[in-house]
């Protein structure tokens, strides 16, 4: 589908919640905005991501239609339980009050500019697909899966972990595990946020943004908020800070510590590269610091695998396990890189190639279907060999060259590891310290 068509799909949608709502039929009215908002999330993901111009201009939109989402949730919630549902219907006005109180302008300006952390899109990654990593994955369940399964496992003095952190190398899957969290938690709210979301130019604006995100938090509990970089928010406190840095710490510790709030089923999870660079107020409120290693050698093929997806190979189960021998200093990130460029190779092989022959294979439009006629990239000496290029090639006619584990050596040999010796020590010394392994 088309970016315009798919835009326009949204746009239609939530016309229609507009109608609905104006019409006081909520139920559906929420539906629509909720479905609306899931387009214009595809639109900011897959058509207009080069785009900030349109991002920006969809995100503050969004922010208003979540908004009022939440409104009406609220609403019709509070219309069920009241005398068994049987509640008379009043107005919820177009500001999303329903008039029994007067709402504060200003925290409906910050929830709006944090509307597009609420991840809506679940991203559809899974615990099997994050390699190696067991007890990072242990801990990230007890926090977020069990307590929302079992709330009765958790009650007296068994409570949840409510503050996790997520170090180590770049590359190494802490993003990647936030994902998985993010989907797995299917009833929870995935607040997604950098830095950059909660600091503003204005004087006091960026200590009410990180407030607005726990209220934010705390309203749609059980909920995660996601910080990715914390250390660039959170960094040592020093005496020659700005006093706006200084309240930005302040207000996060204040916050996290829940101090006259009730931060019950609201995680912080959090994500850094250089855990000591952290103020160690912030280090003690993240009471699990999960170190995030390179990936060990069976974690490395598994990995291969994964990236290797379906698509078309020569590769046994003998050269995954040699790719993930020959690999070692190398994260997740590195290994994908090498994968993608291997990838590449039937490509080039494609450009490069003056000769092509004629062999068996499936279509293109149904698999199923074996053709006689597929042509293939081949050598000028082969018995079959026709001269042509790519260019000659019929669209509907080019047979996929397979990846070899010469492309993947090939492909490793020019790709180096991110990670080095010294950056690896320092993550050692901190975990010997402050943290434990993944």
């Amino acid at each position: 589908m088309s970016g315009g068509s798919m835009m326009d799909k949204a746009i239609n949608i939530v016309k229609q919640a507009a109608e609905e709502d104006k019409n006081k039929n909520y139920a559906e009215a929420l539906r629509l905005y909720e479905s609306g908002v899931e387009h214009f999330l595809h639109v900011i993901k897959y058509e207009a991501k080069d785009n900030n111009a349109i991002k920006r201009s969809i995100r503050e939109k969004c922010g208003g239609y979540l908004h009022r989402a939440e409104q009406l949730k609220k609403y019709l919630a509070d219309e069920k339980s009241s005398n068994g549902g049987k509640k008379k219907k009043k107005e919820v006005k177009a500001d999303g009050s329903d008039g029994s109180d007067d709402e504060d302008p200003e925290k409906k300006k910050f929830e709006n500019a944090l509307s597009g952390a609420i991840v809506v899109e679940k991203p559809n990654v899974s615990w099997t697909d994050v390699a190696g990593l067991h007890d990072a994955k242990e801990s990230l369940k007890e926090a977020v899966i069990l307590p929302i399964k079992f709330p009765h496992l958790f009650t007296g003095k068994r409570t949840p972990w409510r503050g996790i952190l997520l170090y180590g190398p770049p590359g190494t899957g802490k993003s990647y595990l936030a994902k998985a969290v993010a989907t797995e938690a299917n009833n929870s709210t995935f607040l997604s946020v950098s830095s950059a979301d909660l600091v503003s130019k204005w004087l006091g604006e960026s200590e009410k943004m990180v407030k607005t995100l726990f209220g934010m938090a705390r309203d749609q509990r059980p909920s995660i908020i996601f910080i990715d970089e914390v250390d660039s928010l959170c960094g040592a406190r020093s005496d020659n800070e700005s006093e706006a840095s200084r309240r930005v710490k302040t207000e996060f510790l204040v916050q996290m510590q829940g101090v006259g709030s009730d931060n019950d089923n609201v995680l912080v999870l959090g994500a850094t590269n250089i855990p000591w660079q952290l103020d160690s107020a912030i280090r003690r409120r993240f009471e699990r610091r999960i170190y995030i290693p390179l990936p060990e050698e069976a974690a490395r093929s598994v990995m291969f695998k994964l990236h290797l997806g379906d698509t078309k190979t020569e590769l046994t189960e003998k050269d995954i396990r040699e790719l993930g021998k020959m690999t070692e200093g190398y994260s997740g990130a590195d290994i994908g890189i090498v994968v993608r460029d291997a990838l590449m190779e039937p490509v080039r092989k494609v450009q490069k190639a003056t000769h092509f022959k004629r062999v068996r294979g499936p279509s293109h439009e149904d698999p199923n279907i074996i053709m006689d006629d597929m042509l293939i990239p081949c050598s000028p000496g082969d018995p079959a060999a026709i001269e042509m290029s790519w260019l000659n090639v019929p669209g509907d006619k080019l047979l996929e060259p397979p990846v070899t584990m010469t492309m993947m050596r090939k492909a490793k040999a020019s790709t180096r590891p991110t990670v080095n010796q010294s950056d690896l020590k320092k993550f050692e010394e901190f975990t010997k310290d402050f943290g434990m392994e993944g």
